[in-house]
């Protein structure tokens, strides 16, 4: 097969920690072609998307002493070329949020690819239609007591009946800009003003959960299936587990509730063309659905000797063959 992804400038990649790069290395592995290209190298061109794109070879990281170790040289990129990326057997949406207007745009563009030549992971359309954290909101028996608001007032109220909670922004990653709230902090309204632009933008608020503090699990799901899961705990004085803000990761089970709340979700996520997706979940509940690029397969691998990305890649080519 051909595979392209679309990704952040390659230089700027952790080959010991981005799923993107366990994706291109297990796609090379199995013997496929790669390729690669950024969001702002695509076109329209006589109603079909084109892209820049550069060949790419990895050298596989390797697993010294519980932890992944790349060469310094990772990575070598052939000379650019133009062509449409129908040419290509399937392509890996993988730029990382915030989502812009130029991301949305991208997914304007890769909507002229024929879904019958070439698969897209994840669907623009899907895309443009899961927020990160909105998302989540339809699965009401999943998630915990959540409002989204600019209103000062309504949130007030909330976090006064909650006792605690936690402000979201819509369009943030990696646990960027989120804040623990208590109606008793003296920065209250100034938190409020601040995270929503003076009452321009609307943010998400959840009921804080107290097992946070054992960590913030990560499940990976492929065409609605899970497929693997890591734990997440906060470290020093950081309410956050995130591994971008210094989590400490730890291997986990997923647990029958969750494997429920899976096949709950799996068939809206078919539907929206969402087939590589990260959940978040907390104390059992679910909090966020991140789907433009998640992360964790390398950390999943390392805990657990799975190969996750071979799985997603092989899972490509049986989608291939049935189409």
């Amino acid at each position: 097969m051909k595979l392209a992804f679309i990704i952040d400038p390659i230089h700027q990649l952790d080959p010991t920690h981005d799923t993107s790069v366990a994706l291109i290395e297990a796609a090379q592995v199995l013997g496929h072609e790669v390729w690669v290209t950024q969001a702002d190298r695509l076109s329209v061109i006589n109603s079909q998307a084109w892209a820049i794109l550069e060949q790419i070879q990895l050298t596989p990281v390797e697993l010294v002493e519980g932890r992944w170790v790349a060469t310094q040289a990772w990575y070598e990129l052939g000379d650019r070329t133009v062509q449409p990326l129908e040419q290509m057997d399937a392509i890996f949406m993988r730029t990382d949020p915030p989502v812009t207007v130029p991301y949305l745009y991208t997914t304007y563009i890769l909507d002229y690819i024929n879904p019958n030549k070439t698969l897209v992971v994840n669907s623009p359309a899907g895309l443009r239609a899961a927020n990160e954290k909105m998302y989540a909101l339809q699965f009401t028996e999943a998630i915990p007591e959540t409002i989204v608001s600019q209103d000062k007032s309504i949130i007030r109220e909330f976090v006064e009946r909650k006792g605690a909670a936690i402000l979201k922004p819509l369009g943030n990653k990696a646990g960027e800009g989120i804040l623990y709230l208590e109606a008793s902090d003296r920065n209250f309204n100034s938190l409020l003003e601040i995270s929503t632009q003076w009452g321009r933008v609307p943010v998400m608020i959840q009921t804080y959960l107290p097992e946070a503090k054992e960590g913030d699990k990560r499940i990976i799901l492929l065409n609605g299936k899970p497929i693997g899961a890591v734990n997440r705990i906060p470290t020093g004085n950081e309410f956050r587990g995130n591994m971008a803000v210094g989590g400490r990761v730890a291997g986990t089970e997923i647990t029958q509730h969750e494997y429920q709340m899976c096949a709950q979700m799996a068939t809206k996520l078919q539907e929206d063309g969402l087939y590589f997706v990260g959940i978040d979940v907390i104390g059992g509940y679910l909090t966020e659905v991140n789907v433009t690029s998640p992360t964790g397969i390398r950390e999943i691998d390392r805990l657990e000797g799975t190969s996750l990305g071979k799985q997603v890649i092989e899972w490509v080519e049986g989608a291939k063959q049935n189409k």
